[in-house]
Formats: C-alpha cells, sequence, structure tokens
C-alpha cells in the first residue's frame, strides 16, 4: 500500500504484553471470517492494546469496528481534499503534541468559526476519526486518549444543528470498536447548553464512558489536574504551538496522507459474506442499520 504504518517491530518493543503469538490467533481467525477486510499487524496490535491483550475482545472489536464504519460512511469514509480544507476552517482539531504526564495524548476540538450556517455535523465528526486514525497508523499505542472539547462560541443555533444518526454511530464506534482506551472526557468553557448536549447523547453512552465526563466553566482551572497547561496552545496560555498553527500542521499531516485514507476506505466488510448475523447491529441497530429507538429522560 502507499502508504506506510508505524512497524510492528516498533509496538512490540514499545509493549512487551502485546505478542506475535496473539496476532497469529486473531490472523488465523480473521481467515475464517470471509465477510473482514485484510488487515496489518499493527493495525492488529491497536486493536489488541486497546482491548487490554484479551484476545476473544479483540476479535469482537475488530468486528465491530468494520461493522458500523459501514452502516455510516458519510463519517467514516475520508473528505474529499475541497471538504477538508473548509471542515478544517470551520473546527479546529488536533492531537496536541505533548502528552499528559500519564503518557495519554490529547484530541482537541473546538469551533474557529461560530457561523451556524457553516456548522456541518457530520464532516467535523468525520474529521475527528480522520485525524484520529491518521495518528494512530503513523504512531502507534499510548496508555490512551483524552478528549477536550472546547464550547466557546457553541451557541443553540449550532445544538439545533447536531444530527443524531451519525453522533450514534460515531458513539457506537468509539465504545464497541475504536482501537484505542479512552481515559478521559473534558469539556471546557462549558456554558448552559452542555446539559441539552448531554440529554441528546446521555441514552447512547455507556457507564463507564458518561462517568469520565467532566466539564469546566469558563475561568475555571479544574481542567488542569487532568490535562495541564503546558499540554495546551499558546493563546490558552500553554507551551505548545498556537491552534492556528497546529491546524495548520494537522492538515498538511492529512492532506500529504491521502494515500491512507485511499488504502483505509477500501478496508470494506462485506455483509454478503458474514457467516451469522452481526450482534452489534442486532443489539444496538435495528434491521436497517439504524439504531433502535431509545426514550430520552
Amino acid at each position: 500500500m502507499p502508504f506506510k504504518c508505524i512497524e510492528s517491530e516498533k509496538l512490540y518493543s514499545k509493549d512487551p504484553k502485546l505478542t506475535q503469538q496473539d496476532v497469529d490467533i486473531i490472523k488465523e481467525w480473521m481467515k475464517k471470517q470471509p465477510h473482514l477486510p485484510d488487515v496489518e499487524d499493527t493495525q492488529i496490535l491497536l486493536f489488541l492494546h486497546s482491548c487490554y491483550y484479551q484476545v476473544e475482545a479483540t476479535k469482537t472489536t475488530i468486528d465491530n469496528y468494520f461493522t458500523v464504519r459501514n452502516l455510516c460512511p458519510e463519517i467514516f469514509i475520508a473528505l474529499k481534499p475541497d471538504v477538508l480544507k473548509f471542515t478544517s476552517s470551520v473546527g479546529f482539531i488536533t492531537i496536541l503534541p505533548q502528552k499528559t504526564p500519564d503518557g495519554c495524548i490529547v484530541l482537541m476540538a473546538k469551533l474557529l468559526d461560530a457561523k451556524t450556517d457553516n456548522f456541518n455535523c457530520p464532516n467535523l465528526i468525520n474529521l475527528i476519526y480522520m485525524v484520529c486514525m491518521l495518528h494512530f497508523h503513523q504512531h502507534g499505542t499510548d496508555q490512551g486518549i483524552v478528549a477536550l472539547f472546547d464550547m466557546k462560541g457553541f451557541t443553540l443555533g449550532h445544538l439545533t444543528k447536531l444530527q443524531l444518526n451519525p453522533i450514534k454511530h460515531a458513539l457506537c464506534l468509539v465504545q464497541e470498536g475504536a482501537p484505542v482506551r479512552i481515559k478521559g472526557i473534558h469539556v471546557m468553557n462549558a456554558n448552559s447548553l452542555i446539559d441539552k448536549v448531554i440529554a441528546l447523547i446521555k441514552p447512547f453512552l455507556k457507564s463507564e464512558i458518561y462517568n469520565m465526563l467532566q466539564f469546566h466553566p469558563p475561568n475555571s482551572d479544574t481542567l488542569y489536574k487532568s490535562v495541564p497547561l503546558e499540554c495546551l496552545p499558546k493563546e490558552y496560555g500553554g507551551s505548545q504551538p498556537s491552534s492556528e498553527v497546529l491546524n495548520e500542521q494537522t492538515v498538511k499531516n492529512i492532506s500529504d496522507n491521502y494515500g491512507f485514507y485511499n488504502w483505509h476506505d477500501g478496508q470494506k466488510i462485506d455483509e454478503t459474506k458474514r457467516v451469522g448475523k452481526s450482534k452489534l447491529v442486532n443489539d444496538v441497530f435495528g434491521v436497517e442499520g439504524t439504531f433502535k429507538k431509545l426514550e430520552l429522560d
């Protein structure tokens, strides 16, 4: 493939709990799953790490990952370059250069353009996915990921443009299929709309993910206990480059690596070849791949 993942040898050296034996077991299992695409050893290692080295859980997570991606291509197939350019001018989404003291990477997202007419929920979710997946394949495993959302500029107009279907599919992937350990979710500059946002997504959050949510009002320093100030862009008083510079670097990295997205987008599940039915689709989604109806509190 044109894009080269981080070498699996580096992941073995980084984490001795990752073993070739476990990878081989999963590869043998995948040979008996005709609906699944071919994957690289590096990808299997990412999933193994995210599942804390549990082979059976890793098998389920791999199947879930490709299943959910197939159900909502609008957020899991890479944005075209022109759409990427516009979307990245509306939302700042990046992996910050400095990790937390416990070795977690920090995904940061905020609005750059607060005009509601330019706010496209599926495209912004897609950009988050693009940023994360490229990072995982380039850099390999970390202790986990901490998500940091800045609500500054988020208004009722933005709230009305949130779309449940892509949000629900994204949350399902994060909780059931993502090759990463979620270690924290923080919302800074949280305003009165946060209660409405949470009411919208709570029915689709597992309790362990919901309990990770922490909200930090404007002018609060409570965030720094989890994400130290030095991890943040300089306009926040941090030690990292400005959001503008980081955004340019992120977009350039994506643009330079469309070979990765072309290859990754081509890793598609073929449901016509699946033996039996997907437990995930049966338990979480309706027959046509839409979420089962849930009653909001």
